[in-house]
Parts: C-alpha cells; structure tokens; sequence
C-alpha cells in the first residue's frame, strides 16, 4: 500500500480579475479568467507515527504564518488533525502575498495526496472546498477556467498558449487586507449578468491595479516597463498582488525582456514559464 507521494502545486494566474459587489456574508463575488503556469511548490505526504508540518525552500515562510498555515487549517476542515499522523513537507518555490495563490494550491494539492493515499474521498463538487478557500476550487479542477460567485463557480474555458515573465517586488500584500481595501471603492449595484459565460475584450484588466498603482510607485514602474516591452500580449498584476506578467507568443521574447528587466531592477524576483494544466 503506498504510504508516500508528491504532488505538484503550481502557481496561478489572473488573466482578469473584476471584483462585482460584496455579499451579506462577507465574501466578495469576482469574475475571473484563470490559467497555470509550470512554476511550483510540492506538497510532500507521507503516512507517519506523529503529526508533523515542515516548509522549506526558497519562500519558506516566517513563523508567524506557520502557526496560521493552511495545511493546518485543511487538515481541520477535513476532520484530520487529531485523527492522522503524517509528516508533510512543503518546498515553497512560489513567492507568498504574490497574487499567484500558492497557499490554496498548497491546500489543493493537499487534498489530491490524501485521497491518492486513500486517507480521505474527495468530494467530486468542488463548490465545498470553497468553505475553506475561495481559490480552491479552481485548483482542484486544475485547467484554464472562469470563475465566477467567490471563486466556487467554475467553468470551463480556453486560454491560448503563453509564455509568462513573472515579475514581484520585495513588498507584499495580505489578500484580505486588499479586499478590505477594495470593498471601500465598491458602488452598490447589481451583478452584472455574463450570459454563457462568454468572455469579451473588456473583461481583461485588474481591478486592484487602480488601488495598487496609487499607493506603490515601483509596481506602477513595473507594469509601465512591462506593457511597453517588446512583443507584449498581455501585461497586468495578477490577483490582489504584488507580482505582475507580461504575457508573450515565443518565451524567446520573455527571456529577452527578463534579462532587461534585471538590469533596471536588480532586487526583484522573476520567473520565466508557461501555462499549463494541472496533471497531478
């Protein structure tokens, strides 16, 4: 019977991200386009005689956010935490308070290793994943998709093949702390009825970016540098932030445009790949 696995939690990105109107219970209804790109973290799972949660890697986090960390939470959610003994390991290769969702992929990817574990049955309406983290859903479905609700509402869309420069300053940004933000811009209103799910020209951009821009000058730079690159398709932040992408057909352009970029802004971080499904 296995008793170990990896798995694969990439990291996501927000092609657009429109954020409707607040509900009565808190959340936030959003629209959003979202794809995946090869740049991972791997959630490592195996049966033990104790309870043990470990993170390495590059974005290992502090403290602070291991006595909070969602791997604990999930184990909560899913009724295991003074049931099971595992050890799991998380090497953090995706940048945290990115926009780029790498605790709920972390989550996700949880839950993928205990069912293959044979630990838990997953819950095939990933609709109740949302209990524990708006962006879940989308992970566990693992391909390009709308979303719509609060993330929960999934569904099926293409997204063309890109080449993605990721680019995050030092700073970054609480995901609540942002929608706190963004909840004071909202106009009371009704949502705006997408029939079919189609997708328009105008749904791409970020909503956040208007609040972002006013308040941190070098990501203002940052996106500025990016849509004036050479062969640019797309350029925004993605989620609530801090890291933006440039999107490009040949990753020959992003590697240009990213040996650039070090040279203008030496202390950021950037990450060249491409967009892809989740095969875990």
């Amino acid at each position: 019977m296995q008793d170990k696995i990896i798995i694969k939690a990439p990291a996501k990105i927000n092609l657009f991200l429109h954020i409707l109107n607040k509900r009565d219970d808190g959340y936030h209804n959003i629209r959003s386009g979202i794809t995946f790109i090869n740049l991972y973290d791997e959630v490592c799972i195996k049966k033990n005689n104790s309870m043990i949660i470990q993170y390495s890697g590059t974005f290992k986090p502090s403290y602070d956010f291991f006595e909070d960390c969602i791997i604990k939470k999930t184990l909560k959610f899913l009724n295991l935490d003074n049931k099971t003994n595992l050890e799991i390991n998380i090497n953090k290769n995706i940048p945290i308070q990115a926009g780029l969702g790498s605790a709920s992929s972390n989550a996700a990817a949880l839950i993928k290793g205990l069912e293959k574990l044979k630990i838990i049955k997953m819950n095939k309406d990933y609709e109740f994943y949302s209990q524990l983290g708006a962006d879940i859903p989308v992970f566990l479905y693992g391909k390009n998709a709308l979303v719509e609700g609060i993330g929960e509402k999934v569904f099926k869309h293409e997204i063309p093949k890109y080449f993605f420069l990721l680019v995050k300053p030092e700073t970054g940004f609480s995901t609540k702390k942002m929608y706190d933000k963004i909840s004071r811009n909202l106009q009371d209103g009704n949502i705006v009825n997408h029939s079919n799910n189609i997708v328009n020209d105008d749904d791409y951009g970020n909503d956040f970016e208007n609040i972002v821009i006013k308040e941190n000058e070098e990501i203002n730079q940052i996106l500025k540098y990016l849509s004036k690159s050479e062969k640019c398709i797309i350029s925004q932040m993605t989620g609530s932030g801090s890291c933006c992408f440039a999107a490009y057909e040949k990753q020959e352009y992003a590697n240009k445009v990213q040996m650039n970029l070090n040279e203008n802004f030496p202390k950021l971080w950037s990450f060249v790949g491409e967009n892809n499904t989740i095969n875990n």
